[in-house]
């Protein structure tokens, strides 16, 4: 018997949940959810100095979930994985990911403002943006976290 692939199945559950109405600064009706950039609430991320986040839908603390994130330009992220499988769409800017357990920007990918890609669990990962700021949408089903490869590189509390 074949197995439904994760990502049918990831986008199975947040059309669910985005059938429940459970969007966030989005208007909610029985036909769906809608949401325009000017509604998005942008706040300083919880988890990575630097960065802002905007939920759409959902709660990545607990279930499915889709949010944006605003990287400035010139930001590096150190290689760090995540619980969950995620996809990832750039929104603005390009983008750059590579994986491994090290930053090495000799193999970072560039990905343009309307790419798409997917990151398993767990799997190290290293993300930088050059001379411009990006926005990208992730969409996984938490609880999500940040587990940096080299611990010094975690932010400070």
């Amino acid at each position: 018997m074949k197995t439904l692939p994760r990502c049918f199945i990831l986008a199975v559950v947040l059309a669910t949940v985005g059938m429940a109405g459970a969007a966030t600064a989005a208007d909610s009706s029985a036909a769906g959810t809608t949401l325009t950039p000017d509604q998005l609430k942008w706040k300083p991320s919880t988890r990575v100095a630097g960065l802002e986040t905007a939920d759409i839908i959902g709660d990545s603390t607990k279930g499915a979930y889709t949010l944006r994130v605003k990287f400035p330009a010139n930001f590096k992220m150190q290689a760090h994985s995540h619980p969950e499988d995620r996809s990832y769409t750039i929104i603005s800017g390009v983008w750059y990911v590579g994986w491994g357990k090290k930053l090495d920007e000799s193999v970072l990918k560039p990905l343009p403002a309307g790419s798409f890609y997917t990151e398993p669990a767990n799997v190290p990962h290293f993300v930088a943006t050059k001379g411009e700021p990006a926005v990208i949408q992730i969409t996984g089903t938490g609880a999500t976290a940040v587990s940096f490869v080299d611990p010094a590189h975690a932010p400070k509390k």
